[in-house]
């Protein structure tokens, strides 16, 4: 759903920025809250996995492909504060090197891709939470429905910012059926992956789940045929913890980096070719008449391939390494940052200050 250039009008691509910025910052503010030693590293690494998955489009109707958009998955990760900057990150990445998605229209991609997606995925989230029984299994069936309707949110958020500023006369009624329409099959692809990303990471570390924290599995016993909840566990030496989270978080984070590389390496050149939910609505209802050449359509690694690289399958695999690489170390650089300024702002010489 990446808006290009030439799409939304002047004013209005300025006013989406505006608000961009300010989602931005307040997020930079609420992450700090979310972030601790182990999920900065981590919020990194769900941008590059966020990239990776992002090249992997999928037929969704005839001649029509999705891809993740991404917000659900990070905000049920890390965090709803974090998770927009994760996506935002990798709509900076994918619009100044990759040339996909317009740079006036940054702000526009980062109000609908990162702002609506996640408050939407994690409002639905919390609020099914409350009312499903505690457990593992709600969490990620939680993360399916949140995940499945973000998207035909995001579509409907650019309908809307479509209507107060397109740059075509199209009837709204139109643009609306037919992005919802499709939106709503690309959702179903989104909410698979976000569900089994979720459980993956649930099934091996929860305490790393931002969506799951204070889970607790209550451990049954069946003593006269009936079950009953089993005492709780004594609490293990703390010395003995530290050395085993790393261990696991290290593993974790390693593994989620390899499966990040090869599905941008290898698995995104079977991806569909069709044209995504925004590029077929844009063409079937005329929205692309006034679309403009992206400003870095020279860059190295446009279009998703390495320049100057003749072999197919290989220059997309490159390119998508090198975004893979670019965006993991620019969301943890990023993510490490607010975390030490989190630090600097509640260490005892700022409390005194105040």
């Amino acid at each position: 759903m990446h808006v290009p250039d030439g799409f939304i009008n002047a004013p209005i691509s300025a006013a989406a920025g505006v608000v961009a910025a300010g989602a931005i910052a307040v997020s930079l503010r609420g992450a700090r809250r979310e972030l601790d030693e182990r999920t900065a590293p981590l919020a990194g690494l769900v941008a590059a996995f966020i990239f990776a998955v992002q090249m992997l489009n999928f037929p969704v109707a005839a001649g029509t492909s999705g891809h993740l958009l991404g917000g659900a998955l990070a905000a049920i990760l890390v965090g709803p504060f974090t998770g927009v900057l994760c996506v935002s990150v990798v709509l900076l990445m994918q619009g100044i090197l990759f040339a996909d998605g317009g740079l006036t229209a940054l702000g526009v991609n980062i109000t609908v891709m990162a702002c609506v997606t996640t408050v939407v995925a994690y409002a639905v989230f919390r609020g099914l939470l409350k009312v499903l029984p505690g457990g593992r299994r709600s969490v990620t069936a939680a993360s399916f429905v949140a995940a499945l309707l973000s998207v035909p949110s995001a579509a409907l958020a650019f309908t809307l910012i479509y209507w107060i500023g397109g740059t075509t006369d199209v009837p709204i009624g139109k643009v609306a059926t037919a992005m919802v329409g499709v939106h709503v099959l690309i959702g179903i692809g989104e909410a698979v992956i976000t569900a089994l990303t979720v459980g993956a990471v649930i099934a091996v570390r929860p305490d790393l789940v931002y969506g799951a924290r204070g889970l607790r599995q209550k451990l049954q016993l069946r003593i006269g045929g009936e079950l009953v909840d089993a005492p709780a566990p004594a609490p293990e030496p703390a010395a003995a913890e530290p050395v085993a989270a790393r261990t696991s978080h290290r593993t974790v984070w390693l593994s989620g980096l390899a499966a990040s590389l090869v599905l941008a390496g290898f698995v995104s050149f079977y991806a569909s070719a069709n044209p995504d939910g925004l590029e077929k609505v844009a063409a079937d209802k005329g929205i692309d008449e006034k679309v403009e050449d992206h400003a870095a359509a020279d860059s190295p690694l446009a279009d998703y391939g390495v320049k100057d690289v003749d072999n197919v399958r290989l220059s997309g695999g490159l390119a998508g390494v090198i975004g893979v690489g670019v965006t993991v170390v620019a969301g943890t650089g990023v993510f490490w940052a607010v975390r030490r300024r989190h630090g600097s702002d509640t260490s005892p010489t700022s409390v005194e200050n105040v």
